[in-house]
């Protein structure tokens, strides 16, 4: 096999895995309209994905004590971008969540340069711009002037990107830690910030079934967990900005089950705004 060859595996892994995220609201939104609701849903899918993951995460428990800083760091960022993702797929428009949520490499572009100290080259910076007037397409609206989140979903799904471009900068700075470390962190900060906020807020334990309980918990261990497992195989065996452009698919999925699924539709202005994010994230990959 020649160096340019490509295994097909990790193509496909990441293929399945991205589609699989980008119709992952659905599932979410059949167990909301049972009252499964919000934060208490997150916590039962997550709780259900660590719930499998814990056999690795003990194969690998000799990793705690040295790498406590770089593991708290990866919980704290991937316990906001998922809470904050499953918050607003739930309550946003799906499409334009995930269009808002693909700004994350541009954020990352942004934390690479202050907190890595890496070099930013024209072309980033223009890719940047590219991005930032494709949300502010998305987010203009007439009524309001300034470009701005419309509404808890937009912040939402903004803060989800942000965390996930943090979650990155932290994973690329502790490559001598294990995957099956950095996602068991993640699901651990999940559950752990997801909890917090039930405790915080007070939020009520919602009414529901034990059928839909364990739903949930099979959702968590069966999906989350498998397409987990999909993007990691996939990201850890070919080239970074090969990978991110793959995992563009999630956005195509997305598209289709929006229009399949749901009676959700987007404005052209939002339309032209998710082209400019998809074309300055598919040039970033290539950067």
């Amino acid at each position: 096999m020649s160096s340019r060859t490509e295994p097909l595996s990790p193509v496909l892994a990441l293929l399945l895995g991205a589609a699989m995220w980008g119709v992952s609201w659905y599932p979410l939104r059949l167990l909301e309209a049972q009252g499964f609701y919000g934060v208490w849903l997150t916590l039962g899918v997550y709780t259900g994905a660590l719930f499998v993951g814990l056999p690795a995460v003990l194969r690998h428990r000799d990793e705690l004590g040295s790498h406590v800083g770089t593991l708290l760091g990866m919980a704290l960022a991937g316990g906001c971008t998922n809470v904050a993702f499953v918050l607003a797929i739930l309550d946003g428009n799906i499409m334009r969540v995930l269009l808002l949520f693909y700004l994350s490499p541009l954020w990352a572009v942004v934390l690479g340069w202050f907190v890595l100290g890496e070099r930013v080259s024209r072309l980033s910076l223009s890719t940047l711009a590219v991005a930032m007037a494709g949300a502010m397409i998305m987010l203009w609206r007439p009524t309001l002037g300034i470009p701005w989140p419309a509404s808890n979903a937009d912040w939402l799904a903004l803060g989800s990107g942000l965390a996930f471009a943090v979650s990155n900068v932290v994973v690329r700075g502790a490559p001598q830690v294990s995957i099956a470390e950095k996602v068991a962190s993640t699901w651990i900060g999940v559950i752990v910030l997801a909890t917090g906020l039930i405790l915080s807020f007070d939020i009520p334990v919602p009414s529901i079934t034990l059928p839909v309980v364990l739903a949930a918990l099979l959702l968590g261990a069966a999906g989350i967990s498998c397409m987990t497992v999909l993007v990691q195989h996939g990201v850890t065996r070919i080239p970074i900005h090969r990978s991110a452009v793959i995992l563009l698919f999630e956005l195509v999925a997305g598209a289709i089950s929006q229009q399949l699924l749901s009676n959700e539709t987007l404005t052209l202005a939002e339309w032209m705004g998710g082209a400019f994010i998809v074309l300055a994230a598919y040039s970033s990959s290539r950067v």
